[in-house]
């Protein structure tokens, strides 16, 4: 079991450039709106949940590079990369952070799977927890992956798609935007991204990260307000295509698609795409919100 230095942390300033970086303006994250959440549990504004989504997936990575384990991925061709993860508590500004690791675990077979258990702590508290996989095949919403609409490129941006459940919010990658993501992730932003080397590697967190915009966007359409009926989230799975990832180029058009799955006793789920140009599936999964 890998622990990571217990002395990580989180200030305000993490918060508001990754909130910039990703476009979420969710006033649980705000400085000043905060403390106008209705019923709202929490002592100040709260870190975004990608955002420690994406220091863990950093730190898995690492600790896979020290153990031995990243050769496996090409070895058994593990294609996808699948994140698994519960929000227990939430993560405030000033808060000490821990990270354990856990050996990676093979499945062997048609599927093929390499999985660690992560866990975050928050003042010794458990606050997130779940697993980062790497499959043959897509681990979640499988039915979802290459089933991209037609036209997307040409479709309204930040509207229903006609007929349809399909909410579209289109974004435009750039390397400052992930670079400033991954900064305010406590993730060294090099390992993905370093113009003097001539690397430039988008984290698999920060296009993810955006389906907050895209579901603030639908939630905003649909007149919800954010003040009087606050909704966290408890659970993310999505899983990301490597290929689609490796072809990540800066101003490139990422359609995320969003949809409702159900809802009931309080919980909400949707149904998050990710689509890169015209139809190349970037990412796929559920969200998982619960109103205060």
């Amino acid at each position: 079991m890998n622990t990571a230095a217990n002395t990580l942390s989180f200030d305000q300033l993490h918060i508001d450039i990754g909130r910039n970086a990703s476009d979420d303006f969710n006033p649980f994250h705000d400085p000043q709106r905060w403390r106008n959440v209705r019923r709202n549990p929490f002592s100040g504004p709260i870190v975004l949940g990608f955002q420690l989504e994406c220091l863990i997936a950093a730190c898995v990575e690492r600790y896979r590079d020290s153990n031995a384990e990243t050769a496996l991925i090409a070895e058994l061709g593990l294609r996808y990369s699948c994140y698994e993860f519960r929000f227990v508590s939430a993560v405030l500004p000033g808060q000490r952070l821990r990270i354990e690791v856990q050996p990676g675990q093979v499945k062997e077979g048609a599927s093929g799977q390499l999985s660690n258990r992560v866990r975050l702590f928050c003042n010794d508290q458990l606050a997130v927890t779940g697993y980062k996989r790497e499959s043959r095949a897509p681990l979640y919403l499988q039915e979802l992956h290459n089933t991209a609409p037609a036209n997307l490129a040409i479709a309204q941006d930040r509207d229903y798609l006609p007929g349809s459940a399909w909410f579209l919010k289109r974004k435009y990658l750039t390397t400052s935007n992930a670079k400033n993501f991954l900064c305010a992730s406590l993730v060294e932003q090099t390992r993905y991204i370093d113009e003097i080397a001539e690397k430039v590697d988008f984290p698999e967190m920060f296009p993810c990260a955006l389906i907050s915009n895209a579901l603030l966007e639908r939630a905003w359409r649909d007149g919800h307000d954010f003040e009087a009926q606050p909704m966290i989230y408890l659970a993310h799975r999505l899983c990301c295509d490597r290929v689609a990832v490796a072809g990540m180029r800066s101003n490139t058009a990422l359609h995320i698609l969003t949809r409702p799955s159900s809802d009931a006793a309080g919980l909400t789920q949707f149904d998050a795409l990710g689509v890169l140009g015209a139809d190349q599936t970037l990412f796929q999964g559920r969200i998982d919100l619960q109103a205060l």
